[in-house]
């Protein structure tokens, strides 16, 4: 690997990763967050709502535009771009006033950020070879990306508990503007030299489309599906669905060639991401929420939970990668998601009485968890760590070596949008296999409580304590319901993941290596 290989990795890792470690980390913070910024247009909880779907939403909205710009006007400077949007909407967001003022910056944060995530892809492309060198390159990605994303919580715990909620944003700046240097001075530009008008019109209709069901999905979820707003952001974003591909037919320089999507693997690729990546979003927000709300982890050891997964990533990422790049994608694409399943399946059989971890920054000696989190859980992190160690490098570098590099940034940036589409389309769809298991548990260890009724619906939520009211039993018939719902929950996922496996070992077929995969995208 060169030195301007090596400078090129640092600043795609860090971009990338600070885009995937804002997403994780507020979370932790919304609470603190609620209590000191004074709010007067929309409530603490709406606000709080919205700093985090808010910036979840642009993002996903514009990566497809932002793709498109990163290959028509060169990769390196729109790249560039969104590091100094990033970092100033970062500064913004650490001293905003009001509560009003934070959504406003996260907006434009998940703009900035859409400018990084597929273009930090795309340089990688156009920097290393296919075969090898690529997969060992997009192997060093992932390890450090997915690691800094699944450690957000962890990272965002200990800010907010020692420091305040402020770093986590202003933490960016001086890392950011150093990437930013590393880009002007040692990344080479790039562009699609083929690339003629831009088509302004397709961006928009894309950013309708995949904006109007991220939103809708995440806003109608929050709001138990009783929301005007999110039906109408649905149907706007299902019409511009519909109505993408048939603009694109009749465009003479679309910004997605339809033609791209006849290459086998780029579609079985994305199918795989769809089913992968919305099992893998929903795992981890529903284990959080679990492990916190019904079994009583603190948020410190909610968030160590997940830290073999981030070791995992970091050790075997690269070899892993590797290994793709030499003899192909699809053994992993297939053992993968099976692994990561059968995590699942082990979580699946959590016992309700699971001792609690509560470890807590002010006691060092909490820090090693009880018997029953070695027992009940970690044999399930691991499974699942080893998993997605197999999955994210050789599915990146199957997904880019099976487009013309030309487009890598637009494909890069239409994979990434499936993937947040799916998170919250799968959510929705496991969030109601969850609300019916816990209503038919409840109702039936606790058959005086009407659980069709709105008031007994607001007292008792899935994987949330109940209200003080409520009787001894029916707090144990409460627990017992989400431990139910959460089992099943786990086994929707796991199928996600199971067909996952089953579409990468169909759809890639005779991929025997990466250039192979490459070969199919020149054709």
């Amino acid at each position: 690997m060169t030195p301007r290989q090596r400078w090129t990795l640092v600043a795609t890792i860090i971009g990338s990763g600070a885009v995937f470690l804002d997403g994780t980390v507020v979370n932790v913070a919304l609470p603190r967050i609620g209590r000191d910024l004074p709010s007067s247009i929309f409530g603490v909880l709406e606000g709080q709502t919205y700093v985090v779907s808010g910036y979840l939403a642009v993002l996903a909205a514009l990566l497809i535009l932002a793709g498109a710009l990163s290959d028509h006007f060169g990769r390196r400077r729109v790249y560039a771009i969104g590091l100094a949007s990033f970092a100033a909407t970062s500064a913004l967001c650490g001293l905003a006033p009001t509560l009003e003022w934070l959504v406003v910056f996260r907006l434009l944060q998940g703009a900035a950020g859409a400018l990084l995530v597929p273009g930090a892809l795309s340089i990688i492309t156009q920097t290393f070879e296919v075969g090898t060198e690529r997969g060992r390159a997009f192997g060093i990605w992932a390890a450090a990306t997915s690691g800094l994303g699944l450690l957000g919580p962890l990272v965002g715990g200990l800010l907010v508990d020692t420091i305040g909620w402020r770093v986590a944003f202003l933490i960016n700046v001086p890392v950011l503007a150093f990437a930013l240097w590393v880009v002007l001075r040692h990344v080479a530009e790039s562009r699609d030299e083929a690339a003629r008008r831009f088509d302004w019109l397709g961006s928009i209709v894309a950013a309708l489309a995949v904006g109007g069901l991220s939103f809708g999905l995440i806003r109608g979820s929050e709001r138990d599906w009783q929301d005007t707003i999110s039906w109408v952001a649905i149907a706007v974003g299902l019409l511009a669905v519909i109505a993408f591909p048939i603009l694109m037919a009749r465009r003479r320089d679309p910004l997605v060639p339809l033609s791209l999507f006849r290459a086998r693997a780029f579609a079985t690729i994305n199918l795989a991401t769809f089913c992968i990546y919305g099992a893998l979003y929903v795992t981890f927000s529903f284990q959080g929420i679990l492990l916190q709300n019904v079994l009583g982890y603190t948020a410190l050891a909610a968030g160590a939970v997940g830290i073999p997964v981030g070791i995992c990533l970091m050790l075997l990422s690269t070899r892993i990668g590797a290994a793709a790049g030499r003899i192909g994608a699809r053994p992993f694409l297939v053992a993968g998601p099976l692994l990561m399943a059968a995590g699942l399946l082990w979580f699946a059989r959590l016992p309700v009485d699971s001792d609690p971890w509560l470890a807590a920054v002010t006691d060092p000696a909490t820090f090693v968890p009880p018997v029953d989190v070695l027992i009940d859980i970690l044999p399930s992190i691991l499974l699942f760590g080893f998993g997605i160690s197999c999955v994210v490098a050789p599915l990146t570098n199957t997904l880019m070596g099976s487009i013309p590099e030309r487009l890598s940034g637009l494909g890069s940036a239409i994979n990434n949008a499936i993937a947040r589409v799916g998170q919250p389309l799968i959510g929705a769809v496991i969030f109601i296999a969850i609300s019916s298991t816990f209503y038919a548990t409840l109702g039936r260890l606790a058959p005086e409580l009407d659980v069709h009724s709105a008031p007994v619906r607001s007292a008792f939520s899935p994987l949330n304590p109940p209200q003080a009211s409520a009787s001894p039993d029916q707090v144990a018939a409460a627990k017992h319901a989400s431990i139910d719902a959460f089992h099943q929950s786990m086994l929707v996922g796991a199928g996600l993941l199971a067909i996952g496996a089953a579409v990468s070992w169909y759809g890639l077929r005779g991929e025997n290596s990466a250039r192979s995969v490459a070969g199919e995208a020149t054709r």
